[in-house]
């Protein structure tokens, strides 16, 4: 908290800078917040993703193998979505401190939490119990959705509220770049992996290695706890707090009270994107190697590829929202994702393991039509809540659609049921979730213009 009076004697807060030391050059301090940003969100996303590849590559053949291999992959893929189910309790806990307390120390604790449950996954026992490591998943998973919940939010307010006003949704980026960055590495580490070793080996030990690279998360949270500051808005909002002291209700009771159908808005115009990126990422991974015998590695090296692309395309539609509007690029965004979803899945189905051309052709448009929303989402999100319940606002929006996201997996191997020729119902569903969210992003638009 700021100081009230300019005495030498004075304190100043835990993450304030001290009374005599010059304040960092404002770019120099966003660049450092948004390169934390993607840092962090690199690695935690790389941790939750990591999980669900493994599920549609192991965790269906080990620990839920059943006679039934449809049987098999819900099972595994089920894991996965209690992950997502424990996201929204994560932006929620997250929410309520941040706001509170400041945003750099829940990224930390989150950072920490995701480094351990990802580490321990990867030592998950194979045990002749039979329930006793699907048990020791879920709990970790839990872990794992909590944390990821947690981050985001953080990561997000690290990056726009250091950032120029003219530039947030480019800063803002950064923290969403993580979402590719990490499926990029976790894709790589897989392929490195599964090439190192023998097919029997990976399915027995070799899996486990890129979940043991996750100790190096204790490393990045222990930086930016060292290094980086709050952030501006955070400490002028402690210092108007300071000069008037009144009793705050819990942040996260207040943006549900005073902007609840924000918040519902927010998170059904991302209903989507969660859906179409997960499908792309995890999804494809079990039709390509279960339904339609394509090679392990050429479908990992493929999502490799297509999440790449994401890579440049993330900042570049953000800069657009820049110059155009948020909204509007967004918007796009949504109607590309709807008009792309048949053809897409349409495209999966016509791969073989002779021609994979169609399925990275899908699977690349894929990732250029949702770069669309990934752009700009972190800014606009965090500009529709006022800065004293935004951590809140920001978080819940956002984490309350992964919720279908995560069981995205899960509709699609029942929509199919082992058959190629129903692929098409996998793009009817994302096209019903485009026209849904087109109608929030309006709704939206519309209570911005009042």
């Amino acid at each position: 908290m700021p100081p009230t009076s300019a005495s030498p004697q004075q304190t100043t807060a835990p993450n304030a800078a001290p009374a005599n030391a010059a304040p960092p050059h404002p770019r120099r301090a966003a660049r450092k917040a948004a390169f934390a940003a993607a840092v962090s969100t690199s690695l935690e996303w790389y941790d939750f993703f990591i999980y669900a590849t493994a599920a549609a590559l192991v965790f269906n053949k080990t620990f839920f193998a059943t006679q039934s291999e449809v049987v098999a992959a819900l099972n595994s893929f089920a894991t996965v979505a209690v992950g997502f189910i424990a996201r929204p309790i994560g932006g929620i806990i997250s929410g309520h401190f941040g706001d509170k307390y400041g945003r750099k120390p829940v990224l930390v604790i989150a950072i920490l939490i995701m480094g351990i449950a990802t580490t321990l996954i990867g030592l998950v026992p194979d045990t002749s119990i039979v329930w006793l490591a699907p048990t020791m998943l879920v709990l970790l998973r839990i872990c794992q959705g909590l944390a990821v919940g947690a981050q985001w939010g953080g990561a997000v307010l690290l990056a726009t509220e250091y950032a120029p006003p003219n530039r947030r949704g480019f800063y803002g980026s950064f923290a969403q770049l993580g979402i590719p960055i990490g499926v990029v590495v976790g894709n790589a580490v897989f392929l490195i992996a599964a090439w190192a070793v023998t097919p029997e080996a990976f399915m027995s030990w070799g899996w486990r290695v890129p979940f043991w690279i996750s100790l190096f998360m204790l490393f990045v949270a222990f930086a930016i706890h060292r290094y980086l500051e709050e952030t501006p808005e955070f400490q002028q909002l402690e210092a108007k707090l300071a000069a008037e002291p009144i009793k705050r209700r819990s942040p996260i009771l207040e943006v549900i009270r005073n902007n609840g159908g924000t918040v519902i808005m927010a998170g059904g115009t991302y209903l989507v994107g969660i859906v179409m990126f997960y499908l792309t990422i995890t999804g494809s991974v079990q039709v390509a190697t279960t339904t339609l015998d394509i090679a392990r590695s050429d479908v990992l090296a493929i999502i490799l590829v297509a999440a790449g692309v994401l890579v440049p395309m993330v900042p570049l539609t953000a800069y657009l929202s820049d110059i155009y509007g948020r909204k509007l690029i967004y918007g796009i965004g949504i109607v590309g994702m709807g008009l792309w979803a048949v053809p897409m899945w349409l495209l999966v189905g016509a791969s073989s393991p002779q021609n994979i051309w169609p399925l990275a052709a899908a699977l690349i448009i894929s990732c250029v039509v949702m770069s669309f929303q990934t752009g700009p989402q972190a800014a606009l999100f965090a500009e529709l809540f006022p800065p004293e319940v935004r951590y809140s606002g920001a978080s819940l929006g956002y984490q309350a659609a992964a919720i279908l996201g995560g069981m995205a997996p899960m509709a699609m191997v029942a929509l199919i049921n082992g058959e190629v020729d129903n692929l098409w119902r996998v793009g009817l569903l994302i096209v019903a979730l485009a026209v849904l969210a087109l109608g929030c992003l309006v709704v939206l638009a519309r209570r911005a213009k009042r």
